[in-house]
């Protein structure tokens, strides 16, 4: 069959070739430094292109200007004197026209780039010249053409330009009125403008010759400005690339204020968080392994030396239950902790603070055989979510019942101070010692002395409260309750739970 080696052949011809590698080809990255000089040179060779254009343009015009002005003028100054003018020979106005071209050529003085000729008609002939014109810098004047002068006496306009392989004329003429049976006459101004014209052409050449000066010099200035203000970018990507989750402690100099100095800034408050939470993370692994290892390893003792006397195999039973419930509640623990972090571990909702702590007094009052007491009350409306609040005031009063005796008092209340309320719970057991008013909060952690009777936490449960407060926008406080014990407040802001 040949369908399988026609299929391979299409494959062949659509995809990659014989022998060619299938895998990707990297393509070669362009750096932000080269993007921003790329673009500065577009937007710097579009500026000084236009620039230059632009003075061109206005050199061209205020050129075509000029020359219309003097023609103008030097037709006007012919037009009046043939109006008003007298021959000096007769006193009388001029009858002749060559008389009147000749008398008025006489009198005027060209510009270099001006010829003025006074032009008079013959049957059958080359009209004759009468030129008051000296040499100028042409490769053909006027005078010495004879077909463009022809074309321009011929012409029934009185302005035009004159388009010729020896160098553009423009023109302007005035029609002599005939005198009887004289032959027709024109007096004739034509200006080359070649000379101001390759002026312009030499200005627009010296700017864009300046143009290119000025993107070279702006292209070293740029590369260098750029680098700098990318350096911070460039130890952020670095920083970045080197990062592992065993060194986090490389960091990258802020210069400045800017922008980029913000960005170099955030970088490290990154790290910073990055840091102290793979140290959590390493420590509370390390706790966790500890803490569990022991009951795993008390439940594989018990397991092993258990014989067959049913009273020894009923207490192995009862101590291995025991275990394996102290560490479903250690997991159950770890577990809550790590929902702490997510952002909808509270729900925030109103709540009347007086019918929440009345139900947690309710509820702490079955813990324990102890002088249970509602201290206070808060008649205030707050947004907090009352099933974690409950649980973290609840968690507080077991560690109360923990560090009392039967009989003791402990108080539960709540009060608000302007946008605060607290919720607290007072016992009034030895209280805690100084050094451990920091570290009972921390996971897996204890006091260094016991308070009262003891217990068999696993050191989790005042880190849930602090966690349910900070969730909260809050935090959990510790002081001295008057007359012995310690108080446990969690203060509350009522607006700035974490929704």
């Amino acid at each position: 069959m040949t369908t399988a080696p026609a299929r391979t052949a299409r494959t062949t011809e659509q995809g990659t070739a014989p022998g060619q590698a299938t895998t990707d080809v990297p393509r070669r990255r362009i750096s932000a430094r080269v993007h921003i000089l790329l673009w500065l040179l577009l937007v710097m060779a579009v500026a000084l292109a236009s620039v230059a254009t632009t003075t061109r343009s206005i050199l061209l015009r205020d050129t075509d200007h000029r020359i219309n002005r003097l023609l103008a003028q030097e037709t006007g100054e012919f037009t009046n004197f043939e109006e008003r003018g007298v021959d000096p020979g007769t006193g009388r106005p001029f009858t002749d026209p060559s008389r009147l071209l000749r008398v008025f050529l006489e009198r005027q003085y060209a510009d270099p780039d001006e010829e003025l000729i006074g032009l008079v008609g013959q049957v059958g002939a080359e009209p004759t010249q009468i030129i008051q014109q000296r040499e100028i810098p042409a490769d053909l004047p006027l005078h010495k053409d004879t077909d463009a002068r022809r074309r321009i006496f011929d012409s029934p306009d009185s302005t035009g330009i004159l388009h010729r392989p020896s160098g553009e004329i423009r023109w302007a003429k005035v029609a002599v009125a005939r005198y009887g049976g004289e032959p027709e006459a024109a007096f004739v101004v034509a200006f080359h403008p070649g000379r101001e014209l390759r002026r312009v052409e030499e200005v627009f050449r010296i700017l864009l010759a300046i143009s290119g000066v000025a993107l070279l010099m702006t292209t070293g200035i740029a590369w260098g400005v750029a680098g700098r203000i990318l350096k911070p970018v460039r130890l952020v990507r670095t920083a970045a690339a080197q990062l592992t989750e065993q060194d986090l402690t490389r960091r990258i100099p802020v210069h400045g204020r800017d922008d980029v100095a913000a960005l170099a800034e955030t970088f490290n408050a990154m790290l910073d968080r990055l840091e102290r939470a793979f140290a959590a993370q390493r420590e509370f692994v390390d706790d966790a392994g500890h803490e569990l290892r022991t009951p795993i390893t008390i439940v594989r003792g018990h397991l092993e030396l258990m014989g067959d006397d049913p009273v020894e195999r009923e207490e192995t039973v009862r101590l291995v239950t025991d275990e394996l419930d102290r560490m479903s509640r250690i997991v159950e623990d770890l577990l809550l902790l790590a929902k702490a972090e997510r952002p909808d571990f509270v729900t925030p909702e109103p709540v009347q603070l007086a019918e929440l702590t009345a139900d947690v007094y309710v509820k702490a009052r079955t813990l324990g055989e102890r002088d249970w007491r509602l201290a206070e009350v808060a008649d205030q409306e707050a947004g907090l979510d009352p099933q974690r609040i409950t649980q973290a005031m609840v968690q507080l009063a077991q560690n109360a019942v923990q560090h009392t005796m039967p009989g003791q008092t402990i108080r539960i209340g709540s009060r608000a101070h302007g946008s605060r309320v607290e919720l607290y719970v007072a016992d009034s057991g030895c209280g805690v010692q100084p050094q451990d008013s920091e570290v009972i909060f921390e996971r897996f952690r204890r006091g260094t002395a016991r308070r009262g009777s003891g217990g068999s936490g696993a050191g989790l449960g005042l880190s849930i409260v602090r966690a349910i407060a900070e969730a909260h926008g809050g935090r959990v406080g510790l002081h001295g309750t008057e007359g012995g014990g310690a108080t446990f407040v969690l203060v509350l802001d009522r607006e700035e739970a974490r929704t």
